[in-house]
């Protein structure tokens, strides 16, 4: 219930009471929520108080609007710890979700200069390149651009790539992981990929850009992946 002598703003109020019937499922995930007239009814506030409260739990991720038709509950975003070198297939099976791949190309190619020179390949040389949508739950999550040396993995194939590369580099042939170098921005879609993640034309992604090194510092693969921002969401642990 309200409290509208306390000295915690009623905005907020309305917001922490709109979470809890979330996490109480009162309010289920793609249901849509009562509208800025009924809830403003119900707590006998203005709608411009509801909206400031609905506003502020859409930029949390909680809710999302759809134009015309009204306020929905959202699916939880999948937090990933920016820490530690770990695979999407280890990720999502370390959350209890079950990870799949859906190969759009497999193919052997001359990678353009600027990834040819982060792989350390002479001119020339080629790499397996792997396009793939990467689900959880059958759902899609990102989509991977792979580009893997094939002096390195001459044997690679498509059958091999289904599951985690890291995996199998570990177990079938036996080398260590050491470290990669990462960079992220946030982006609006390409119109190929929104028709693959099933998002609008106009949503925004983040975009990963991994090169990753086997313990002797030999480049073996670099990846580009598109995530959807509505499904995840990055957290880093800082220290002084």
């Amino acid at each position: 219930m309200l409290d509208k002598n306390s000295h915690i703003p009623i905005y907020i109020q309305i917001e922490e009471i709109l979470k809890q019937r979330i996490y109480l499922e009162e309010y289920k995930i793609g249901e849509n929520i009562p509208s800025e007239r009924e809830l403003s009814v119900q707590f006998d506030v203005s709608r411009m108080t509801v909206r400031q409260s609905i506003t502020n739990l859409v930029n949390s991720g909680l809710l999302y609007r759809e134009k015309g038709r009204g306020t929905y509950v959202a699916n939880p975003k999948l937090e990933q710890p920016l820490m530690g070198l770990t695979s999407f297939t280890e990720d999502m099976r370390a959350r209890g979700m079950e990870p799949s791949s859906k190969v759009l190309r497999f193919e052997k190619i001359v990678p353009p200069l600027d990834i040819a020179g982060d792989l350390l390949l002479e001119p020339g040389e080629e790499v397996f390149f792997v396009a793939r949508i990467r689900n959880a739950d059958s759902k899609p999550m990102a989509i991977e651009r792979t580009y893997i040396p094939v002096k390195v993995y001459p044997e690679l194939d498509e059958k091999k790539i289904m599951g985690s590369l890291y995996a199998l580099i570990e177990a079938k042939f036996h080398q260590k992981i050491g470290n990669a170098i990462q960079q992220m921005e946030a982006a609006i879609v390409a119109k190929e990929d929104s028709k693959y993640l099933q998002i609008n034309s106009t949503a925004p992604v983040l975009i990963i850009k991994r090169t990753s090194y086997l313990a002797d510092g030999v480049p073996f693969e670099l990846v580009r992946s598109t995530y959807r921002a509505d499904r995840y969401k990055f957290i880093s642990e800082i220290k002084r």
